[in-house]
C-alpha cells in the first residue's frame, strides 16, 4: 500500500485500506496484477488517467516523413501555385518537402532558367509558411534537388 505522497505504508487488509482512501477522500488502485500481494495506491483516478494519456502521448511522437514535389522544366504558373499549395500542407503536417526538377536534353544547359523557378517556388511559399532550407540547391545527374522544413 501506497500512499498519496508516494510514503509506503505495508501490507494491509483490503477494508482497512479501503477506510484510509475514503477518509483521504480520495481513491484506491490497483498499480500491478502480477505481484502478490498486489500493490495499491491512494490517488485521485482522474489524475491517473490524466497522467496515462499523457505519457502515452509522449512516447507516440511523430516523426516527420520526407514528401516529395516534382517541378518540370516549362512548368505553368497555375502549376507551380498548385504544387505550393502542396508543399504548404506538408510543411504543416511537420513533413520535411524534396523539391525536384527533372532536366532532359538542352534543359541541362539551362539551369539558370531552372534555378529561377526555384526561386520564385521558395519565395511565394516563403510567403505563406516560414521555411527553412535543410539542404540547398544541388545539382545531381538527372536534375536539381533541394530539401526544406518549416522554420
Amino acid at each position: 500500500m501506497i500512499d498519496e505522497a508516494g510514503n509506503q505504508l505495508g501490507v494491509m487488509v483490503l477494508q482497512e485500506a479501503l477506510r484510509i482512501s475514503l477518509d483521504k477522500k480520495l481513491d484506491l488502485i490497483q498499480v500491478t496484477e502480477k505481484v502478490e500481494p498486489p500493490v495499491c495506491k491512494i490517488m485521485d483516478f482522474g489524475k491517473y488517467l490524466y497522467q496515462l494519456k499523457k505519457s502515452d502521448k509522449t512516447s507516440k511522437q511523430k516523426t516527420s516523413e520526407l514528401k516529395g514535389i516534382r517541378l518540370s522544366f516549362g512548368i505553368s504558373q497555375h502549376d507551380l501555385e498548385t504544387r505550393i499549395q502542396q508543399a504548404k500542407k506538408f510543411l504543416e503536417n511537420g513533413n520535411k518537402v524534396r523539391i525536384e526538377m527533372i532536366l532532359r536534353g538542352r534543359e541541362k544547359g539551362l539551369s539558370d532558367f531552372a534555378k529561377g523557378k526555384f526561386d520564385r517556388f521558395l519565395e511565394s511559399l516563403d510567403k505563406l509558411i516560414p521555411i527553412k532550407v535543410e539542404r540547398g540547391l544541388k545539382r545531381e545527374f538527372k536534375g536539381l534537388i533541394m530539401i526544406i522544413s518549416k522554420a
